[in-house]
C-alpha cells in the first residue's frame, strides 16, 4: 500500500471526511482491520482564510509547498490537497516535489464523464466559481465539459454559507434550503448534475433536484485507487 500525504485543515470539518472516507474504503476493499497508511499536515485555517481573502496566493503557494516537501521527506508516495479552493496553487505545489499530486478537479472530471454528463453546475467558494483558469477552465479545456455557475448574488450566498457556517460546523436548515434553491435554478438553466466543489458542501447537501458529484468523496476514492494500485516496474 502506498502512503498518502494529505495537506489538510482547510477546513478541519472536511479533513475529517477525508480521513473517514479513505480509511472506510481501504477497509472495505482489504477487509480485516486494514486502514490507510497516511500522513496529515493540518493548518490553522484562520491563517489560510485571511490570506485567501487578502488575495495573497503566492504566500499560500509557498506555505503549501513547504508542507508538500515535508510530507515527501516523511515518506509520502503521493499528495492530496484536501480542499477545492486551494487547488488554485496546485501547480506550484506539484512543482515543489518529486511525487505526484492528485488533483481534485481531475478526479471530479473523471466522475462526471463516467456518468456521461456534459453540462454541470459548480458550487463552491467564489474563488472556485470564478473564471480565472484554475477550476472552471480545467474542466472545460482539459475535459470538454460545459460548466455553469450561479448568478453573482447566489455565488455570494454560497460563499457566505461556506465560510460563516460550514467551516465552523454549523448546519442550518435555512442555508440548506437556500442552497437547494440555487441548485434548482441551475437545473432550470440546463445543468445535468451539480458539482459540490467545496469539500464542506457535502456536509449539508445530501440530496438535491440534480444528481450530486461529491468532490470530497471522488477525491478520496481516487486516492484509494492510487494507494492500492500495484507498482508498475519499467
Amino acid at each position: 500500500m502506498k502512503k498518502i500525504g494529505i495537506i489538510g485543515g482547510m477546513s478541519w470539518e472536511s479533513t475529517i471526511e477525508y480521513y473517514r472516507i479513505i480509511n472506510s474504503e481501504i477497509n472495505k476493499r482489504l477487509g480485516g482491520v486494514h486502514s490507510a497508511s497516511m500522513f496529515i499536515e493540518s493548518y490553522d485555517f484562520q491563517e489560510i482564510e485571511e490570506l485567501q481573502h487578502k488575495g495573497e496566493w503566492t504566500k499560500m503557494a509557498e506555505i503549501l509547498s513547504q508542507t508538500a516537501v515535508k510530507l515527501e521527506k516523511c515518506g509520502a508516495d503521493f499528495l492530496l490537497i484536501a480542499t477545492n479552493t486551494m487547488h488554485k496553487v496546485a501547480p506550484h505545489v506539484a512543482n515543489s516535489v518529486n511525487i505526484p499530486l492528485l488533483h481534485i478537479a481531475d478526479a471530479t472530471a473523471e466522475a462526471i464523464l463516467k456518468e456521461n454528463y456534459s453540462r454541470v453546475a459548480l458550487l463552491g467558494t467564489k474563488f472556485t466559481m470564478q473564471k480565472d483558469g484554475f477550476y472552471l477552465e480545467k474542466l472545460a479545456d482539459e475535459y470538454n465539459l460545459d460548466v455553469i455557475v450561479p448568478d453573482e448574488a447566489s455565488q455570494d450566498e454560497v460563499h457566505r454559507i461556506i465560510f460563516d457556517e460550514l467551516c465552523k460546523g454549523l448546519i442550518l436548515d435555512e442555508s440548506k434550503n437556500k442552497l437547494l434553491e440555487i441548485i434548482d435554478n441551475c437545473r432550470n438553466n440546463g445543468a445535468e448534475a451539480v458539482v459540490l466543489g467545496c469539500t464542506e458542501l457535502p456536509n449539508i447537501i445530501k440530496t438535491s433536484s440534480l444528481p450530486i458529484i461529491n468532490t470530497t468523496e471522488v477525491h478520496c476514492l481516487a486516492a484509494v485507487e492510487k494507494a492500492l494500485a500495484k507498482e508498475i516496474k519499467e
